[in-house]
């Protein structure tokens, strides 16, 4: 059924203050993304211009003339060698970190949100008519209404690389040992046996942290990392005064609305690795894993995937778990047995006609497969 929705231009200040009212749309979306929530867009001031973020927010007329929110699609101005040197948006802020380019949409009206969404975009005279979705999934209800939004307004949806995401969706009546018996499958006993064998090497213990506790928790993660092979190439988020910054802003914001986990295995009380996660609408996402890489015979990811699910349903586990894999993880690494398709996505709005930032995008794919080709061959 067509509803009359209304897209505006919310201003950067006004649209962090929005906690409540995001968090009652994310309940009702067709996908919850915690990348597109007023806590992540302030803490991604930190690495992105004020003038560069352009949000995008949907308003259904309601009762006795209220309206309520019933979309939001956050977007970076960008102009640089990724987007073929042409001014383009961009979802999410920050993409390193961030896991799902896809708008938030009332599930009730996802179509005429998604459309609204790309005809105002279309129709503004200031705005790039190239979106960049470098994390798209390219499944379920939001992407098939951001699909039809396309088709409607003659847009091109052009994919780049794909991979596949490891998910969880658990199934009525599922336990951990039965989730795990079926996302493993054939190697349910050898990884079981591998996750029980660090107890021969001492005390193994597991850690859930929430709220502050979770956000104090972030410096012995940022310690974690950077005491491996990230810490010695300056990459890891602690080398990066900015990245830093952003992390602990996150962490504090998601951490005030009781959205921040942080989950630690222990071996004789010293972190084998850590886990962190933010919550949206029922679903759970993972942000960032830092692992011991002393530790490295033990498969230390793995094991606190597993030692995660095992505490997920000792409560009642999210709707959805979202890994937040790139395309350069080996899904192997984590234990939920679901897959989304994910791409790496470019939508010119109003044309079929490709332009400099798919060309750029394509070079890039194709570079990345001869850097890879080229390693796989010195091995």
């Amino acid at each position: 059924m067509s509803a009359e929705i209304v897209i505006r231009r919310t201003r950067l200040g006004d649209y962090v203050g929005h906690d409540a009212a995001f968090g009652a749309l994310a309940e009702r979306a067709v996908e919850p993304n915690p990348a597109m929530s007023p806590a992540t867009v302030a803490a991604a001031r930190v690495l992105v211009p004020d003038d560069s973020i352009v949000i995008l927010t949907a308003w259904r007329s309601e009762a006795l003339g209220s309206e309520s929110l019933v979309g939001i699609w956050p977007l970076r101005r960008q102009r640089d060698w990724r987007s073929g040197f042409t001014p383009i948006l961009a979802a999410p802020l920050v993409p390193l970190y961030e896991v799902s380019s896809a708008p938030v949409l009332d599930r009730d009206n996802a179509e005429d949100i998604a459309l609204a969404l790309l005809r105002h975009l279309a129709a503004s005279r200031d705005l790039p008519k190239t979106l960049a979705l470098p994390l798209l999934p390219m499944e379920g209800p939001g992407f098939r209404a951001l699909q039809e939004a396309c088709r409607v307004t003659g847009s091109r949806l052009t994919t780049f690389e794909t991979w596949q995401r490891p998910v969880m969706t658990p199934q009525p009546g599922d336990d951990a040992e039965r989730y795990l018996r079926r996302a493993l499958g054939s190697s349910y006993k050898k990884r079981m046996q591998q996750f029980r064998a660090i107890g021969r090497n001492g005390v193994v213990s597991f850690q859930r942290r929430r709220r502050q506790a979770a956000s104090e928790a972030l410096e012995t993660f940022l310690a974690l990392e950077a005491a491996g092979w990230k810490g010695q190439a300056a990459t890891a988020i602690a080398c990066l005064p900015d990245d830093t910054a952003y992390f602990r802003q996150l962490a504090d914001l998601f951490a005030e609305q009781d959205a921040l986990q942080c989950d630690t295995l222990l071996l004789d009380g010293r972190p084998m690795a850590m886990g962190l996660l933010v919550e949206s609408g029922g679903t759970r996402q993972f942000l960032k894993i830092a692992y011991d890489e002393t530790q490295a015979r033990h498969s230390p990811g793995r094991a606190l995937t597993i030692a995660m699910l095992q505490a997920d349903f000792t409560e009642i586990p999210p709707a959805f778990f979202d890994s937040g894999a790139g395309d350069g993880v080996d899904s192997g690494t984590y234990v939920w047995g679901e897959r989304r398709t994910m791409a790496n996505a470019i939508i010119s709005i109003g044309s079929a006609t490709p332009g400099p930032a798919q060309v750029a995008a394509l070079a890039r794919m194709w570079l990345r497969r001869l850097r890879n080709r080229h390693q796989s061959t010195k091995h």
